[in-house]
């Protein structure tokens, strides 16, 4: 997998088809989108990894966010069209304590402008259509928000959440207790999990080597980014009744929840449960044939 300093202008698709490309690669994949006007950590998964994209998808995420207060917008960042502009009453010190309204576990909104479905169409293109419908609240946990300073209307927030929480949402209803508006004007995102951007490597940087062969050095091994994930070993007797699809017995000390799986000592094979009664089970192996 490769961790890539996404640029601003380009979806996280854009991003991953012009590494794709550059790589040389077949099956490529991302895990977490970041909006368009958005930089940062964007990790992509290539070749038989990109069966584990989820394991990073409900990893704890931090946000470096710069936001414009008294103008409120239709997508709630500089994208979208105004719709209402007002005076900046707030002081720094009345910022600082709105934004304790925020933190721990809330129920928030998520924006019209977002891929989330509604009767199985996205909610963005209901919003393009001019329509808006009613979304239901998703519980987030928001574990800090630090305030970083205010300068012409100008703030800005370092955040650390938790997987679905939406920046631009938390910046517009930010605005509304202010009483003046608010929306993102530039959003970077700094880690996800244990991984951090300034590990990534810029489509730049990919752009300028000569060939996808010296591109694949960047390349790191999928079990060493999911490194927070407990590992069990097998034997290969147990890897083989494994391939079949069955649970196998194994020494570890995993109470329960997802594994990183090896063959002895060294051998990647993707990943697994542990049962309740302590036995592994295969659920996203990697070169290994179909799982059930």
């Amino acid at each position: 997998m490769l961790l890539l300093d996404k640029p601003a202008g380009l979806t996280s698709n854009e991003s991953l088809q012009i590494a794709k490309r550059l790589l040389n690669a077949v099956k490529a994949g991302h895990s977490g989108s970041l909006d368009p006007i958005a930089t940062g950590l964007l990790p992509l998964f290539f070749g038989e990894a990109t069966k584990l994209t989820q394991f990073l998808l409900n990893a704890d995420k931090r946000y470096w966010s710069e936001i414009q207060l008294g103008v409120s917008t239709t997508t709630f960042d500089s994208e979208g069209k105004v719709t209402a502009i007002r005076p900046v009453d707030a002081a720094l010190k009345d910022i600082e304590q709105a934004v304790q309204g925020f933190l721990g576990e809330i129920d928030q909104v998520p924006p019209m402008f977002s891929a989330i479905k509604h009767n199985g169409q996205a909610l963005y293109k209901l919003a393009r259509k001019g329509m808006e419908v009613t979304r239901e609240p998703r519980r987030v946990t928001v574990h800090e928000i630090k305030v970083l300073g205010l300068q012409d209307n100008r703030l800005v927030l370092e955040i650390s959440c938790s997987k679905g929480m939406y920046v631009r949402s938390l910046a517009h209803d930010l605005g509304e207790i202010l009483g003046c508006g608010a929306h993102v004007v530039n959003l970077r995102r700094l880690i996800i999990g244990s991984l951090s951007v300034d590990q990534a490597i810029t489509l730049d940087r990919l752009e300028v080597m000569n060939t996808s062969l010296e591109r694949v050095q960047l390349l790191q091994p999928v079990d060493a980014v999911l490194h927070t994930v407990p590992e069990v070993h097998l034997t290969s007797l147990a890897v083989h009744y494994l391939k079949q699809g069955q649970a196998v017995s194994a020494r570890h000390r995993v109470a329960s929840g997802w594994v990183r799986l090896y063959e002895g000592n060294d051998r990647f094979l993707g990943m697994g449960q542990v049962l309740d009664d302590g036995r592994v089970a295969p659920r996203r192996l990697l070169g290994l044939g179909e799982n059930p």
